[in-house]
């Protein structure tokens, strides 16, 4: 056993544990305040039901022996046949076990990625029951497609270094399947959706970015250069992202907002994960230059197209995971890049797309058949929090009035576009600020 690789893999899936609790302080701080917890507890319930099916079944379907290139064995069940001594491959390795909690921090993150897209309008037990099936049913064989040996993804030598493809489009592209489901929010594109919290924003962002560098580069599973690497272009790459999306923020709408840059930081951290061990630092800064302009253009989409992605998933995770998958093709300087690896590239994103999307849709589907997927028109109106938590996120009694009635009043959730904004909202808006 190496125990400095070891242990560096293990602080890895600590941080990496962090992201979910960042991602719900990011997601919680976008949405209206009656349904603040509510959001919190969608990226919340993840640990708890992928945690327990990764255990169960998971690791073996994803990382078990291959069947067909599809699908992994269900020889670990259990995580049966590996023990303490268990190491990876190679004379001096890490204890399987490791690698197991590294990678159960992934499966845990990756479902609560889609819940920013389904913000204020589902029923929390819908929503558990359809995370607990997505897992099983998407992210499982399509981690085994991507990183396992014999997966027909890992065998066509498609770059995914630490989950462009298996994260960030297959959760992309699942919330886009259940918004479609679900539908759009009562109000979308007449109410104001601001966020109610700027700071828990940034906080969450925050905790995202510092998470980030144990996704990324304990990807390499040691402390060796390609980890250095890993890490250094997770920086860069972040960094010009936020100046991205903050200059379409300028040149579109006249201002430098606070939602931008943190939005930027995260299209940044995405379009680097699947690349960013194969190129050097300035092809990271051109990587995250294209995902916060391009990934700050996207999430414009949704009034212009009509679909309801409340926290701007598609927009970000979507977009952005398609961007690095494929620049890895073009700026890649480790010998992997051309015009043969981009096709494999865009073979590797567009498939994860295809099966994500037409299985994802059919989950969700089946959850709204069973027990209903979208909450009654009265709990959303009221705020998820009570109906489904019976708590709220702050009590304001001893400032006056009840918590409800200020939590109906406010405004909140995603990137709210002036342009196409009508006239109702945009006077409400004003009544809102004043």
């Amino acid at each position: 056993m190496n125990g400095a690789d070891t242990a560096f893999v293990l602080i890895s899936a600590a941080l990496v544990m962090l992201m979910t609790p960042g991602l719900a302080l990011f997601y919680g701080g976008m949405v209206r305040v009656k349904s603040a917890l509510n959001m919190l507890m969608m990226s919340f319930i993840s640990l708890g039901i992928v945690s327990v099916l990764w255990v169960l079944y998971g690791y073996s379907l994803a990382f078990g022996t291959d069947t067909g290139g599809l699908i992994g064995s269900l020889e670990h069940i259990g995580l049966s046949g590996i023990g303490v001594e268990t190491l990876t491959d190679g004379e001096e390795g890490i204890p399987v076990l490791a690698f197991v909690l590294f990678q159960l921090m992934f499966a845990v993150l990756t479902p609560a990625l889609m819940s920013g897209a389904l913000a204020d309008r589902v029923k929390f037990s819908a929503w558990a029951l359809f995370i607990t099936l997505w897992a099983t049913v998407v992210y499982f064989p399509v981690a085994h497609w991507v990183w396992a040996e014999g997966g027909w993804l890992f065998e066509l030598e498609v770059i995914d270094f630490a989950g462009g493809t298996a994260v960030h489009i297959n959760a992309g592209v699942g919330a886009l399947a259940a918004v479609l489901v679900v539908g759009r929010r009562i109000g979308f594109k007449r109410e104001p959706m601001r966020p109610h919290s700027l700071p828990l924003v940034v906080l969450g962002a925050a905790l995202l970015w510092f998470g980030w560098f144990g996704f990324n580069a304990g990807s390499a599973l040691g402390a060796n250069g390609t980890a250095a690497t890993m890490a250094l272009n997770t920086q860069v790459a972040t960094a010009a992202a936020i100046l991205g999306w903050l200059l379409y923020e300028r040149i579109r709408h006249g201002a430098l907002t606070t939602l931008g840059a943190a939005s930027g930081a995260v299209a940044g951290l995405v379009a680097i994960t699947p690349a960013g061990a194969h190129v050097n630092a300035v092809g990271a800064i051109v990587i995250g230059l294209a995902a916060g302009l391009v990934c700050s253009w996207a999430v414009s989409l949704k009034y212009r197209l009509g679909y309801d992605d409340s926290l701007d998933v598609v927009g970000v995770h979507l977009v952005g995971g398609v961007i690095g998958t494929l620049l890895v093709g073009v700026l890649a300087t480790d010998g992997v890049g051309g015009l043969a690896q981009l096709g494999k590239q865009a073979a590797g994103a567009f498939s994860v797309m295809a099966f994500s999307f037409a299985v994802s849709w059919i989950l969700a589907k089946l959850v709204d058949a069973a027990v209903g997927f979208r909450a009654s028109e009265d709990d959303e109106t009221a705020g998820l929090d009570q109906a489904y938590h019976a708590e709220t996120a702050y009590d304001l009694s001893a400032v006056g009035g009840s918590p409800a009635s200020r939590g109906t009043a406010g405004t909140a959730g995603g990137h709210d576009d002036s342009a196409t904004a009508s006239p109702s909202a945009k006077e409400t808006d004003k009544k809102v600020d004043a």
